[in-house]
């Protein structure tokens, strides 16, 4: 695995740590392959039953790194913007498709595509310090990596539009106030509540959990009847094991 990324696993729970505290965090090409590795395997690793993305040092993750952008194009290697197709596509659609949950342990900036990939978690634990920040139109882009997809879905059209045009940063109180992040607790305590939240959840129901997912991203673009026969066909598939037919103390063992 790149140095850029850390992995560690423990209760059931894959931790992936940004490792570029020099530069808050940002997102290198080989960071972006890492992660993307990292989340692949954690997706298909049966004994990870949860997921916690977090950054080394003062920062979440502040985006694309823009000294590889500026010397790509100095260099004429094509379109760097190519990145978005070629890297953070796959990697939201891997958070979101994930059959387990992912967390996202925010301490410091979160900013463009760093904030993006927060919110394309399940749940975010934000610190006291942290901040967020969708950049994208201060340098003349618009938004990525999610980002016109899960903010309206997090905090409404009207104040998705407030956050992607203005560009203003977000504290955590306010984060929290608008919906944006699930929790705030002190600096030094992110990554231990989000661990224990991603524990948590990986000593649960996780084909319960998968089905939640995926019957959520499912509805977000369907009619109520086809939302409705899409609970009835995961019913189904998860309810014959269901812990309340047997009327016993659940166990969970995963799918």
């Amino acid at each position: 695995m790149s140095e850029t990324l850390f992995v560690d696993h423990s209760d059931g729970v894959a931790t992936l740590t940004f490792n570029r505290p020099e530069s808050m965090n940002s997102l290198s090409t080989e960071l972006r392959e890492a992660l993307l590795a990292a989340l692949t395997e954690a997706r298909d690793d049966d004994t990870v039953r949860a997921v916690v993305l977090t950054g080394q040092g003062r920062g979440f993750c502040v985006g694309q790194d823009l000294r590889e952008h500026v010397e790509a194009l100095r260099k004429g290697n094509g379109s760097p913007l190519d990145t978005v197709r070629q890297h953070y596509n796959p990697i939201v659609l891997t958070i979101a498709r994930m059959p387990k949950p992912v967390v996202a342990a925010v301490g410091g900036m979160a900013a463009g595509a760093g904030a993006s990939l927060a919110f394309a978690a399940d749940f975010r634990v934000a610190g006291r310090g942290a901040r967020f920040l969708l950049a994208f139109a201060n340098v003349g882009l618009t938004a990525d990596s999610g980002a016109s997809w899960t903010l309206p879905r997090l905090v409404g059209r009207a104040r998705a539009t407030e956050l992607l045009m203005l560009a203003e940063p977000v504290t955590a109180e306010d984060a929290l106030r608008f919906g944006l992040v699930n929790t705030v607790v002190p600096d030094d305590r992110v990554l231990i509540a989000a661990h224990e939240l991603a524990a948590r959840l990986a000593n649960g129901p996780t084909a319960a959990y998968a089905a939640i997912k995926e019957s959520l991203l499912y509805a977000e673009s369907a009619s109520l009847a086809d939302a409705l026969e899409r609970e009835a066909v995961l019913q189904l598939r998860v309810g014959a094991t269901a812990a309340f037919v047997a009327k016993e103390k659940p166990v969970f063992h995963g799918h």
